[in-house]
């Protein structure tokens, strides 16, 4: 299924370059785009000469097409960030592309440098995220085609595919660079792996089903 990208998702990312003072500091010149070549490591990506810039380091081909859901999770996403598009650095934006087959999920994730907002282009979503110890609460919502929703910077979110045909969103993000942690991944496949005691204690959970956990969520998956 292709999808031409409608004008409310240009409205979206145009919005996501107001909130930019929360995340990714300004750029003090027109641009900078990243050096992929550089080996020196800062905070974000070196710049390359300017007078090299081509239209291609601010392009990115591809968002029409769907992604691969054929996986135990049924769902994709495409990101489009400083790694896609070097001219995005420093200009504290990105986006995605989120395919869902029927019964797909995102699962339980978060964004440590970025707010997220989501559009629904195709389908129906069940999206939610919550909020922050000690009260984590659940604040959820149904989307359909044409509604967008916020995700914190920083707050567990999930979006699932409660409709029975294959559903579109696009996200925006206020940072070239959101990073993503899942967190069933991060605790039960870590490398090495978080001790047996700490997540049995941490959990209320028995070793065994511990041990379990992290074979399913381990690297070798």
């Amino acid at each position: 299924m292709e999808i031409v990208v409608p004008l409310i998702v240009l409205v979206l990312l145009s919005s996501v370059a107001s909130l930019t003072f929360a995340s990714d500091p300004d750029s003090l010149q027109d641009f900078c785009v990243a050096d992929k070549n550089s080996t020196v490591f800062v905070n974000g990506k070196v710049c390359k000469d300017p007078k090299l810039a081509t239209a291609d380091d601010f392009f990115f081909a591809g968002l029409d097409k769907p992604g691969n859901t054929s996986n135990p999770i049924g769902s994709s996403g495409t990101p489009v960030n400083v790694d896609q598009i070097p001219g995005l650095n420093t200009l504290g934006v990105s986006m995605v592309r989120l395919d869902f087959a029927p019964n797909g999920l995102i699962t339980p994730h978060t964004h440590p440098r970025a707010t997220e907002m989501v559009v629904v282009l195709e389908g129906t979503l069940l999206v939610g995220f919550v909020t922050s110890t000690p009260e984590n609460r659940l604040i959820s919502k149904v989307l359909n085609k044409g509604d967008v929703f916020v995700f914190p910077i920083g707050l567990i979110h999930f979006l699932w595919n409660t409709g029975k045909t294959n559903a579109v969103a696009f996200g925006a993000f206020n940072s070239q660079n959101p990073g993503i942690i899942v967190i069933a991944n991060s605790i039960f496949g870590s490398t090495p792996s978080i001790s047996d005691d700490v997540l049995s204690k941490a959990f209320e959970l028995d070793k065994k089903v511990i041990d379990y956990l992290q074979g399913q969520f381990g690297p070798k998956n």
